[in-house]
């Protein structure tokens, strides 16, 4: 016989629905934005700010654990964004196995364009929304449940 689950109480369910649906809001809001400012999806501009950020190229497998993404999903968002000029796919000088993602001039470009304006956006929908005091309660509660996350199977 399967125990019922131990329910959330009715103040912990309350926090817990105000955060999905204030993280739904926001992810679909800034996603909606930066495809009309910028032509990216949400996909292409994660992928472009990760590789930029080190230095235009990781391996794939990185790329996709810092995502938190499956292979397939990594290698589907890679292709199309090759089809389009934004990144390439090169073999991996120390393992023949491995291989490389690799922003293009096309793709440094298209970031460096919609960097600035997804910045605004976070800052208009979501810093500006918060004191520097809740903004810093906010980042250290954020770090709490990740490292929590990490000690967790699965």
């Amino acid at each position: 016989m399967n125990a019922t689950p131990p329910w959330l109480a009715p103040e912990q369910k309350a926090a817990w629905d105000a955060f999905i649906r204030m993280q739904e809001k926001l992810i679909g809001r800034l996603s909606r934005q930066i495809q009309a400012d910028s032509r990216l999806s949400a996909a292409d501009y994660l992928v472009l700010a990760k590789l930029t950020e080190a230095g235009d190229r990781m391996r794939f497998t990185e790329l996709a654990r810092l995502l938190e993404w499956e292979k397939s999903r990594m290698s589907h968002q890679v292709t199309r964004m090759a089809k389009r000029g934004l990144v390439a796919r090169e073999e991996c000088p120390d393992d023949g196995r491995g291989s490389l993602v690799v922003a293009t001039p096309d793709g440094r470009r298209a970031i460096e364009e919609a960097a600035p304006l997804h910045v605004e956006n976070v800052r208009r929908l979501f810093v500006d929304a918060l004191t520097q005091e809740e903004l810093d309660t906010f980042a250290d509660l954020s770090r709490r449940v990740l490292a929590h996350m990490e000690r967790q199977p699965g």
